[in-house]
Order: structure tokens, then C-alpha cells, then sequence
């Protein structure tokens, strides 16, 4: 998934989630300097999410056709709650989604190589894809 549409899937997610207040795009929160971003408000408080894509294994950005391809969704574990912390709430509301196109999703913070000041997530696609999330 292109993050372009990866952003316009997280808008209609927090959009519809009851755990968030406000939702708007980077742009639209007064960043223009993230070309592909989310601005989230929960009971935690606002975060900014930018977003950068990874086109699936092998393939090239002329001519790549970003068409869904489907397989088993992530378990969708636990909702959101609105005082979540930023990168928690977000990996439980990708979850949620139960989106055949998303194979897992990866919190940055609870990996074994964490590095103490790095919040993110990467998603993976079904299609090798991914698209990462790093909260500004």
C-alpha cells in the first residue's frame, strides 16, 4: 500500500474509532514539511505520525500498479483506549482494522533493539510492502 492511501486508511480508521477526538492529515495540522502524514488526538494528546512507503520486494516505482493483494489479517488483539500512549493506540487501531492486506504490524519501541527514544511502527503487506510510521 502506497502511503498515500496508507494515510487516507488511517484517517477513516481514527476517524471511526471513538478513542479519538481529531484527525487530520499533516498538511492540514499547519506541517508542511512531511509530505505524508496523520495528526491524531486521543485522551493522551496530539500526536504526529509521518509516513514513508517501501515498494514490495523486486519491484520499481515506474509502472508499479499498488493493486491489493489479500491473506490472513493481524489478529486484532485489543481496542484502542483514548489514554494510550501514541505508539500503543496506534499499533491496536492498524490491528483493529482486520485488513487482509496488512500481514503484521511492528511497534519500534517493544523491539529487542530498541532504541529508548524511537516510537514507530512498520507494517507489512501481504504483498511484501511496507510502510513505516515514525511519530514526529
Amino acid at each position: 500500500m502506497r502511503p498515500g492511501r496508507f494515510q487516507e486508511f488511517v484517517i477513516d480508521l481514527a476517524r471511526n474509532s471513538p478513542a479519538a477526538t481529531q484527525v487530520r492529515t499533516l498538511a492540514e495540522a499547519g506541517d508542511t514539511e512531511i509530505p505524508c502524514g496523520v495528526a491524531i488526538t486521543t485522551g493522551a494528546g496530539v500526536s504526529r505520525w509521518g509516513i514513508v512507503g517501501q515498494l514490495p520486494d523486486g519491484a520499481k516505482h515506474e509502472g508499479f500498479d499498488d493493486a491489493p493483494v489479500h491473506g490472513d489479517p493481524v489478529a486484532p488483539g485489543d481496542a484502542p483506549q483514548a489514554a494510550d500512549a501514541p505508539e500503543a493506540w496506534l499499533a491496536a487501531l492498524l490491528a483493529q482494522s482486520e485488513s487482509p492486506e496488512i500481514a503484521s504490524v511492528e511497534r519500534w519501541s517493544i523491539r529487542e533493539d530498541a532504541r529508548p527514544d524511537s516510537f514507530g511502527v512498520t507494517v507489512r503487506f501481504h504483498n511484501t510492502a511496507r510502510v513505516f510510521m515514525r511519530l514526529l
